[in-house]
């Protein structure tokens, strides 16, 4: 196919950023691909393009990272639900965690790093509980958005026992590069970018300071009344119970499935068994108590499911595309051809630039691993470079660009978790994002020659 390889992923930005669907675009670079390689017949193409998403639960591991995605779901709506989240939240502060400003800095940021199973529980966990406190010491809600969105969405990609390892995994086990697991834990070293806005994020809470639009947003800070709670709250137990069963059954599921080594674990059924355990533990918990009849967590639970089928919609087109894509010979292409003549030293740099600007267009950082991740491996070996150290640039890349995109659903649903104004937000954090990313782009560039 030569250059023509190169259209379906083209087009699939451009669509992307045109028109900011992250699905139409999915869709349409997914039937230009396989309308290619049907000999460019456009009605086999479109048969083509549901015989290829059919194939994507053909693949055991595929089918258990989208199940998970919808019991996700079903757990995070009965957790909210059931008002276990608003009691975790009151318990925390009649207990008095958080006596001192900077107490009440580290709870957000401490709790957004301890619950990396799913961003979104994560975001308004952290702040659904530090609402109060942020009022109490007269501290903007523009900075708890910036705790929110820098800690629990980086987080995600660092540590990977969730659903970002296993449709990571998801994406990489059919590429040559040894042993996925391995790969994937070797890149946390190398994945800069959220390694440092973590970094700065604790910083800012232990020291106080605060720098640029940020600083003007803390000098109109006053005190705001709590807003009353939407749902009361009734036992901190019904969401501690089923979030340390998650942590903990998917530690011993990796365990368990890698026969003693957690290396060894298979990353997607773990997380899957998990999720699973750990909704039927909390719906029992509901049903044993009398919060919930039956017939309430079920529609709870499908409500919870219907509010992620986009997302997981976006996942399995994703998957399809990954699949289409390799069997057109995209990143071989690019190999063959850029291989040879792009300097070594650019390749990381540019992949992380290339997938900062693809998901800060998209507000999809998954998206932009599933189009440029069958492009960084290829290109990555055919110069020589660790396949550990092309996809933390292209990881990095997509936590940048969804961090800062105003169009991210984390960047948007950390607004709305601490109360604050939506651009504000973006543009109080935004100075400190594009300062990590700078210094993220140079150290890729550097450690590059230490690599080959």
């Amino acid at each position: 196919m030569d250059w023509l390889s190169l259209l379906p992923p083209i087009v699939a930005i451009v669509v992307a950023i045109w028109k900011r669907e992250v699905i139409l675009a999915l869709i349409i670079a997914l039937w230009l691909s396989e309308t290619f390689m049907a000999g460019f017949n456009p009605a086999l193409g479109f048969l083509a393009v549901l015989d290829r998403i059919v194939a994507v639960f053909q693949d055991v591991s595929n089918t258990q990272v989208l199940l998970f995605g919808l019991l996700v779901g079903a757990l995070l709506a009965l957790l909210r639900e059931s008002g276990g989240v608003a009691a975790f939240t009151d318990r925390l502060i009649h207990r008095g965690f958080a006596r001192t400003p900077r107490q009440a800095q580290l709870l957000p940021t401490v709790v957004g790093t301890s619950i990396f199973i799913d961003t979104n529980l994560s975001i308004l966990t952290a702040g659904t509980v530090s609402q109060k406190l942020f009022d109490k010491f007269k501290m903007s809600r523009a900075r708890l958005a910036f705790f929110l969105d820098s800690t629990c969405a980086p987080v995600s990609v660092i540590i990977l026992l969730n659903g970002w390892g296993a449709y990571i995994l998801g994406l990489i086990h059919s590429y040559d590069v040894g042993n996925p697991v391995r790969v994937l834990v070797t890149s946390i070293g190398f994945n800069f970018y959220p390694l440092l806005i973590l970094a700065t994020v604790f910083f800012t809470a232990i020291t106080g300071r605060v720098f640029g639009s940020m600083r003007c947003s803390e000098i109109k800070a006053q005190a705001i009344g709590l807003p009353e709670q939407e749902i009361a709250p009734s036992k901190a137990r019904y969401m501690v119970v089923p979030v340390v069963l998650l942590v903990g059954g998917m530690l011993f599921f990796m365990y368990y499935t890698g026969e003693g080594n957690l290396l060894q674990g298979a990353g997607a059924k773990s997380v899957l068994w998990a999720v699973a355990l750990a909704t039927c533990c909390c719906a029992l918990m509901l049903l044993f108590d009398k919060v919930f009849n039956i017939h309430e967590i079920t529609k709870v639970s499908f409500k919870g499911m219907s509010d992620l089928l986009p997302v997981v919609s976006i996942v399995m087109l994703s998957m399809a595309l990954g699949a289409s894509l390799m069997a057109l010979g995209t990143g071989d292409f690019i190999a063959g051809t850029l291989g040879p003549y792009l300097p070594f030293s650019l390749i990381a740099p540019l992949l992380f630039i290339t997938a900062s600007l693809m998901s800060f267009t998209t507000g999809t950082s998954w998206g932009t691993f599933a189009i440029l991740i069958p492009v960084a491996l290829p290109l990555g070996e055919a110069v020589g470079l660790p396949p550990a150290f092309v996809l933390a640039a292209v990881l990095g890349g997509g936590v940048f660009g969804d961090h800062c995109s105003p169009i991210s659903d984390s960047t948007i649903i950390s607004s709305l978790a601490s109360g604050c104004d939506h651009l504000e937000h973006v543009k109080t954090q935004m100075p400190y994002a594009l300062v990590m990313g700078g210094v993220s782009a140079i150290l890729y560039w550097l450690i590059s020659f230490a690599l080959v």
